[in-house]
């Protein structure tokens, strides 16, 4: 049996060059860089070189770059900035957000605050109009994902940070999946505060950042030291960091041929699904979307069964975010572009990545149709709505 690894999105597999640069920090390298004496120095030189790659990785300055735990305490970050050093009591985000952004939102309503969550179309996306639209005289943040990390739909980005700066909003983006499978350069764009993590460009895990724009004040989350020049306080976690930049670095080396490897074996498989199995549809936008992202939903059967026999033929998947993967209720997001609950639960997401093979996508091909019309047969569902097709029903 053939060992298929598609879930990429919810993180991906370590390189071992990250791996080598952090067992060398944790053996050599790792000593405290807010230390005074010549072993903390050189933790300090370490840590700012660090900060350098990933600055020129994502063309942005050094200064303009903080270290946080990962994308949800730089989500959390982002809407506390804007509540701290902006007036105001309004704020923009869409329906389909990360929990990470969502539930912040709804932290601060009940502090008072007026939210307002942007709808999005059937692919997903929202538009720079609709969020002019939506912008008041007390609006202080707008967050919108870069990718979304269900359906991998890629938003207009620019567009809406073009009108965030027109009306001298801060404008941040959830870019979590965007970073290593879009081309991003912060010097040039309209971004005021993103978001990134480490494991989800086969860096480590409990490591990301934030970029915070140089004319933005930070406020900080985290209290009790002088670490990334007295906002985020706690000693730093310099085999991570390393690590993280050591994985921008390999990732910035080779990013266009990454993008293009992975958009061409994932219309492979997207064609090959929706041509061989009937009664499914694709969700998101058909081409403005993650390079490696697959998510299809299945008329008539559950997601979770799906991915319960497709993991007993070796193909590891999801049915949707990993930080939400044990509740019952159907995806927020593939609701939000108006699935029925009965389509939403019959949802699979298959992310590929720097491992993914075209054997492994023509093995997904393989053993897919055959559990979906394993499960179907087994559907009371499936079997009624043939009946109908048929003719046959009293």
């Amino acid at each position: 049996m053939r060992k298929v690894y598609l879930d990429y999105s919810a993180t991906t597999p370590l390189r071992r060059e990250v791996y080598d640069v952090m067992v060398k920090a944790l053996l050599e390298d790792n000593s405290n860089a807010a230390s005074a004496h010549s072993y903390g120095q050189e933790g300090k030189i370490t840590l700012q070189e660090s900060r350098e790659t990933i600055a020129n990785f994502l063309g942005a300055e050094p200064r303009e770059i903080y270290f946080t735990s990962g994308g949800t305490e730089s989500d959390n970050w982002a809407v506390h900035i804007a509540k701290k050093t902006r007036k105001g009591k309004h704020m923009i985000t869409t329906s389909i957000e990360h929990h990470a952004v969502l539930h912040t939102m709804e932290e601060a309503e009940k502090e008072g605050y007026e939210v307002t969550y942007l709808p999005v179309d059937e692919n997903g996306l929202v538009t720079a109009k609709q969020v002019e639209e939506a912008i008041r005289e007390d609006t202080i943040l707008i967050s919108i994902m870069y990718v979304n990390n269900e359906i991998g739909s890629i938003n207009p980005i620019e567009e809406i940070g073009a009108v965030a700066r027109k009306h001298g909003v801060l404008f941040h983006t959830d870019a979590v999946q965007a970073l290593g499978n879009v081309e991003i350069n912060l010097k040039e764009s309209n971004i005021d505060m993103m978001s990134f993590s480490a494991h989800k460009i086969y860096g480590p895990k409990g490591i990301g950042g934030m970029f915070i724009r140089k004319n933005v004040r930070p406020y900080a989350l985290i209290h009790g030291g002088a670490q990334e020049r007295g906002y985020r306080g706690g000693t730093d976690n310099l085999p991570g960091i390393v690590g993280f930049a050591k994985a921008c670095e390999l990732a910035g080396a080779n990013l266009q041929e990454h993008i293009e490897r992975l958009t061409k074996l994932r219309d492979k498989l997207i064609k090959g699904i929706l041509e061989t199995i009937p009664h499914s549809k694709l969700n998101g936008h058909p081409t403005k979307r993650h390079p490696g992202n697959v998510n299809v939903s299945f008329k008539y059967i559950e997601g979770e069964s799906i991915l319960l026999m497709m993991d007993m033929q070796g193909v590891a998947a999801s049915s949707g975010s990993a930080c939400t993967s044990g509740s019952l209720d159907p995806s927020h997001v593939l609701m939000g572009i108006g699935l029925s609950h009965e389509i939403a639960h019959g949802s699979l997401r298959m992310t590929l990545g720097d491992m993914t093979s075209e054997e492994d996508v023509d093995y997904v091909l393989e053993v897919l149709p055959p559990i979906i019309q394993r499960l179907r047969e087994m559907s009371p569902l499936y079997e009624e709505e043939m009946r109908k097709q048929n003719g046959n029903v009293q």
